[in-house]
């Protein structure tokens, strides 16, 4: 199973500890490591690559899951390349249009405290098994997302689960003694806000993936056109001087 990969270690000297294991476990075969790289969250909460792998360029991340957690991981302050080169992540719309869940990004973010260190990684695993004990044995926390699922099924079954609670209220509200019909109205009134909270927030992000859709549509045919044209042109003028 294709996931993100973040292990939060308390120092960076363990960050790079857990690097090493996750190379073994690529090397044996236990998973399989597509891209990682190892960050340090400053004290003034910028974060910092210290380690990447041999798979390229680091703007290869860009726009990519890996890419858009890594960046979101320092919030304002973003990320430095060395201490040195910004890693833009384009906004929280492109947060929401990514595959990577906010909710994830805020666990993340709330254990990557300032001076911590965490390895980001994008692997595929059969079982959860081999990285869970061996980062766990020298303090690693370990945080996954699965890149087969996509924002807006995430935000149906969020959508759904509360339903369904909803739904169980609503029939033990209805069987209740009189002395407990007062708590369980009191947690319908609060899963109904969130139920519309949560859908009101699914519509927003429908309709900005729709917006952003049809400005793409618009840019790439304003290209063509300007192709169209300056392709003609050339030809108009090959046309004039064979002719002169």
């Amino acid at each position: 199973m294709k996931r993100i990969l973040v292990v939060v270690f308390e120092s960076e000297s363990k960050a790079h500890e857990g690097t090493k294991i996750l190379r073994q476990l690529g090397r044996d075969g236990s998973i399989t490591v597509h891209a990682h790289a190892l960050v340090v969250k400053n004290p003034d909460g910028a974060v910092i690559e210290r380690e990447r792998d041999d798979l390229g360029p680091y703007g290869l991340l860009m726009g990519t899951a890996l890419g858009v957690l890594i960046g979101a991981l320092g919030g304002p302050a973003g990320v430095g390349i060395g201490g040195s080169i910004g890693l833009a992540t384009g906004g929280a719309a492109d947060l929401y249009n990514a595959i990577v869940g906010e909710d994830f990004i805020d666990d993340v973010t709330k254990a990557l405290s300032p001076n911590r260190a965490a390895i980001v990684a994008e692997i595929e695993e059969e079982s959860t098994d081999p990285v869970d004990s061996r980062m766990q044995a020298i303090g690693g926390t370990v945080f996954r997302w699965e890149l087969s699922e996509v924002k807006h099924t995430i935000d149906e079954a969020h959508i759904a689960a509360i339903k369904a609670d909803l739904a169980q209220m609503k029939a033990e509200h209805a069987q209740a003694r009189a002395d407990r019909k007062a708590r369980l109205q009191e947690k319908i009134i609060r899963l109904e806000s969130r139920l519309q909270t949560r859908l009101q927030k699914d519509k927003d992000r429908r309709e900005e993936a729709a917006r952003k859709t049809r400005a793409k549509v618009v840019l790439l045919q304003k290209k063509a056109a300007a192709t169209k044209t300056q392709a003609a042109a050339k030809a108009k003028a090959a046309e004039v001087h064979i002719q002169s």
